[in-house]
């Protein structure tokens, strides 16, 4: 009798397919803090085609926008961990969103999420209203120095504001912040002369680069950017050259997924970043892929909120 149990029980084992196998049964939600056109909003968006494309199953972005990806990520963290709802999510709002808004956050990016993978890394550009004249820069520095209350900059998200006041920090120059509800609406200011200086990512900046409106003097990487050879790093200016900020995107899951589910999610972006259309994209937006197991993302994310965390205090930087 007890044989003929075991068998049975093997039976089944072997006939029930692993969850891995059956998911996605349904849609699945990607929830992104970001506003549409920026970059995090495009790696999401290829992700989701992509998972779509292997699974044949829609993957949906939804944009849930506000409070410097609080409203998008606590949506996340109370959701039920069944994998079929996710968070695309940039490095800002999980290492230094957290910092600058205090006990607002509710939620805990090492404790209520899952690391499912990182997908790229990019660094932002720094550019410019051509009303100021500054062509390098170490012009923009020299401009700033002699004009110190006449440089209003476009704070996108946390990065970029973390970014913009290291880079000021390091110079020895004042620059006044005005918050926008993403990198399209800033840059949209800096194109107006709204504000005079902007460190955004380069999506929304590249297509007027040339234009007459902005100039594009750097990037914010140790190295120069594929996809504009000619722009400088900022750690090629003399008094920047320890200068090397970048940032990355990945996806995540609540807290309590199931590890196949997971570990399926993963496989996924592995191949998503192989693919040269994936890496094409990447690079138009100023990325590169970046892959990663589920550990080297979580450690990733410590880290960076430990180094964040600490800059975003010395700098006294808060949502007020």
């Amino acid at each position: 009798m007890r044989s003929v149990l075991l068998a049975a029980t093997l039976l089944a084992v072997v006939s029930t397919p692993s969850i891995a196998q059956t998911y996605p049964a349904k849609p699945v939600r990607i929830i992104v803090g970001y506003a549409p056109g920026g970059g995090n909003d495009v790696i999401a968006r290829l992700v989701a085609k992509k998972f779509q494309e292997e699974t044949g199953q829609p993957f949906v972005v939804e944009n849930k926008v506000g409070a410097d990806t609080i409203v998008a990520t606590s949506y996340v963290a109370k959701s039920e961990a069944d994998g079929y709802t996710l968070l695309v999510t940039g490095m800002g709002g999980f290492t230094i969103t957290p910092t600058i808004y205090g006990d607002r956050v509710t939620y805990d990016p090492l404790k209520d999420f899952i690391a499912v993978g990182t997908v790229a890394r990019f660094a932002y550009v720094l550019a410019v209203n051509t009303s100021i004249k500054a062509k390098t820069t170490a012009d923009l520095i020299a401009y700033a120095k002699a004009n110190p209350d006449k440089i209003n900059y476009g704070d996108a998200a946390p990065p970029t504001r973390l970014a913009t006041e290291i880079f000021a920090k390091q110079s020895g120059i004042v620059v006044h912040r005005v918050p926008y509800k993403g990198s399209a609406a800033s840059a949209q200011a800096l194109l107006a002369n709204d504000v005079q200086m902007v460190i955004s990512d380069a999506t929304a900046l590249i297509a007027h680069q040339g234009g007459g409106a902005i100039d594009i003097l750097a990037v914010t990487s140790r190295d120069r950017l594929k996809m504009m050879p000619d722009i400088p790093a900022l750690a090629e200016t003399p008094s920047l050259a320890n200068f090397d900020f970048d940032a990355w995107v990945g996806l995540f899951a609540p807290a309590g997924t199931n590890p196949a589910i997971v570990t399926r999610l993963n496989e996924m972006i592995k191949k998503i970043v192989s693919q040269s259309e994936a890496r094409d994209l990447l690079t138009k937006i100023g990325a590169e892929a970046l892959t990663d197991t589920p550990e080297q993302a979580f450690e990733r994310v410590k880290r960076d909120t430990t180094q964040n965390s600490l800059a975003a205090k010395a700098l006294n930087l808060s949502a007020n």
